[in-house]
This record gives C-alpha cells, structure tokens and sequence, in this order.
C-alpha cells in the first residue's frame, strides 16, 4: 500500500500559469515520471470539469509518498495521483476506505498493472472495502480465490472518467 499525499506550497498570480509540482518520497525514474503524467493530466482534466478552477495552473504544490527510506518506482500509482491532486484543487476528500491502481497515459487511460494479488491483499488488511483497477486486470481479479474477493466492492475502469464518478460523491 502506498499513501500519496498533496500539499499546496504557495499560489501565485490566478491568471498565470506558473505552477509548479515538487515530489518527494525515494521515488525511482518511472514514478517520477507518472507523477508528471498525473499533473499534466489533472490540470487538463480539471479545466474540462470546472474551467473557474485554476487552482492546479497557479499553485506550487508537493507531493509526498510517505516511508521515504523505501524505494518506490513504477507506473502503478499513475491514477491515485492525480486523485490527490483532484482532491487538494477541488478541496473535498474522496470516498473512504478506496484504493486503486493503474497506470496513466496522458489521455486518461488507465492501463493495467501487475501485482494485483498482492495489492489486494495489501489492501485489505488496511480496512479497505472498495477497490478500483484497470479494466484489463479484470482476469487477473477473476483468478483469485473468493476468500481474498469476499467483501470487496471493485470497480474496473478504462478511463480515468470512470475512476472520478466513483470515487469523489459529487
């Protein structure tokens, strides 16, 4: 289980675009760069939803994947990103007790990952009832034994749309 956590830095002038994006957390190349994807995609599709909202065009803003002294890397975390992000420029928490994975393109799709035994497991033994993943790791979901299913709500998105509807309670 990773935990993403944002933070605004400081805001600069509303009507420019000088944002800016800092990470940190012993994060490896890949997952540098899917937290790029992330904030490139959730500027883009935030502007789609509410186009009042700048708040990710003008903001300086840090994202942290916490426990630092373990490597992290990756693409896996690409939709829960720019969940983070949606969260801190829009100001409202996301459904509870969620978790997801994915990789993201710049377009929004979410691709699968591998892993998803053990990121199923991981996550239950965290309290997690609800879980979203990518629409071409359904087989690999399909191929666990029921007991590791059992109580789970689980979602299998395509596009990040998808993932939004399901877990911000617009």
């Amino acid at each position: 289980m990773l935990f993403i956590e944002t933070s605004k830095r400081r805001i600069s002038d509303p009507d420019k675009d000088e944002g800016s994006l800092e990470v940190t957390g012993h994060l490896g190349d890949v997952m540098k760069e899917s937290c790029q994807i992330a904030y490139t995609f959730a500027k883009s599709f935030l502007t789609e939803k509410d186009s009042s909202n700048r708040f990710l065009n003008s903001s300086h803003l840090h994202l942290h994947v916490p426990e630092g002294a373990t490597p992290k890397d990756g693409p896996s975390a690409g939709c829960t990103i720019v969940t983070a992000l949606l969260s801190l420029a829009r100001n409202k928490p996301i459904r509870q007790n969620c978790a997801m994975t994915g990789e993201l393109s710049l377009t929004g799709k979410i691709l699968p990952v591998g892993g998803i035994k053990e990121k199923i497991r991981a996550a239950k033994r965290v309290g997690v009832t609800c879980v979203l993943l990518p629409a071409e790791n359904k087989k690999d979901f399909d191929d666990l034994p029921d007991f590791i299913k059992e109580g789970l709500e689980v979602h299998f998105v395509n596009h990040y749309n998808e993932t939004y509807d399901i877990i911000f309670d617009n």
